[in-house]
């Protein structure tokens, strides 16, 4: 069986730090040699290649044989069932706004003709937690059985706090989030 292979597209205007952070934290999560980054400028590739294959072209221009994209306004949900035959799964590397601009539509969807569309439910999660969501379900555990908490709270000083309005699975009780994200909202 061919390894599943986790592609982010990333469509934002620059790789700013915190995208670096949360690439960090998907290839961490589902190992460097099934991570693909697309749509990467020449000038970041060095940035990224630590953490899984980095290509400049778009995923818009490569021609993969039956891939998956995930996009939260699917009408089918991914099942264990229904991603076995698949190897490629496809993620909009997109900052979310609040509320969602359902911006996968019409910056992939529209460019993957080939492409089997499905959800991982309707609530909006961060790129690195919705990689490690599709790995669970991957793996045999139905999208039901993950357990979520909508938005965290984080406290940056003795004052402050800021929050993250996205779906976050729980891994043994608590948010899936990485800690260098965490310590970068501090700092910023």
């Amino acid at each position: 069986m061919k390894s599943k292979i986790f592609i982010i597209e990333h469509l934002e205007p620059k790789l700013w730090p915190w995208c670096i952070i949360e690439y960090k934290h998907i290839s961490r999560t589902v190992r460097k040699k099934n991570v693909w980054f697309t749509n990467i400028k020449k000038s970041d590739v060095r940035k990224l290649e630590k953490y899984g294959k980095v290509f400049t072209q778009s995923i818009k221009s490569m021609r993969l044989e039956n891939p998956y994209l995930l996009d939260p306004e699917a009408k089918q949900t991914l099942t264990p069932e229904n991603s076995r035959p698949f190897q490629y799964f496809i993620f909009g590397g997109i900052l979310g706004d609040n509320p969602p601009k359902k911006r996968t539509q019409a910056e992939l969807a529209l460019f993957l003709p080939n492409a089997k569309i499905f959800n991982i439910g309707k609530a909006q999660m961060s790129t690195d937690n919705a990689v490690y969501v599709v790995k669970q379900i991957v793996n045999g555990t139905p999208l039901e059985k993950i357990p979520f908490q909508d938005e965290i709270e984080i406290k940056l000083n003795k004052i402050e706090s800021t929050i993250l309005p996205y779906r976050y699975a729980l891994v043994n009780g608590k948010p899936f989030y990485s800690k260098e994200l965490i310590n970068y909202l501090k700092k910023n």
